[in-house]
């Protein structure tokens, strides 16, 4: 499974028997998405419903219809940073209407795979210089979006806190099947509980 590095302006390559949904990935793509194809937060259907609302045919456009569910995801969930440790199922972020952008990249990841793509969850950082973008404080700011696999076009990026496609301000540190999978600190303190200063980070993008 291939994937592409991100350009300002992507032009995706998807395989003439992909380019509309649905479609059937290869046995070779089958076995090497294995999990990723694989919902992990069961619901009872109803996300594979919302999910479904975006279809407008059969067959349709598919990355047309990978970028009307980014939208929606984008659109119908109010963005709101959240400091404390977890993620959302997706049933909770569409019942809340809100969420983080771990929350929205896991929703978007889910709706996916409720239709049948591969997808995955990256944890990375959030290029924006002008602080313009959701989820944008600083140059070190964290971030999480999704990836969906299409035969030929490979892994695209996609953005629901922003409603973006492609990655051209995105600096991926880890991909997974799970953010649970991905968290950027993990681990245990045992002292006084003064003794924790504090701590930054800071990314700088070159070339």
């Amino acid at each position: 499974v291939r994937g592409r590095y991100p350009i300002l302006l992507p032009v995706f390559d998807i395989t003439a028997s992909a380019i509309s949904f649905p479609f059937r990935y290869s046995d070779d793509e089958w076995t090497d998405l294995g999990a990723l194809t694989v919902r992990q937060y069961p619901d009872g259907g109803r996300l594979q419903n919302w999910a479904q609302g975006f279809v407008a045919g059969y067959p349709t456009d598919t990355l047309s219809l990978l970028k009307d569910i980014n939208a929606g995801v984008g659109g119908g969930i109010t963005y709101q940073a959240r400091e404390d440790e977890g993620t959302q199922s997706p049933d909770q972020t569409l019942s809340s209407g809100l969420g983080s952008c771990r929350d929205l990249a896991t929703l978007l990841v889910e709706a996916v795979r409720s239709l049948g793509f591969g997808a995955r969850v990256v944890s990375g950082y959030l290029h924006d210089p002008t602080r313009a973008l959701l989820g944008s404080a600083d140059a070190g700011s964290t971030h999480a979006w999704c990836e969906v696999y299409l035969p030929g076009a490979g892994w695209i990026t996609f953005d629901p806190t922003n409603g973006s496609v492609g990655g051209a301000n995105l600096i991926p540190v880890a991909v997974a099947r799970d953010i649970r999978q991905a968290m950027p600190v993990v681990g245990s303190f045992i002292g006084a509980a003064d003794a924790f200063l504090g701590m930054a980070v800071a990314v700088q993008v070159s070339g």
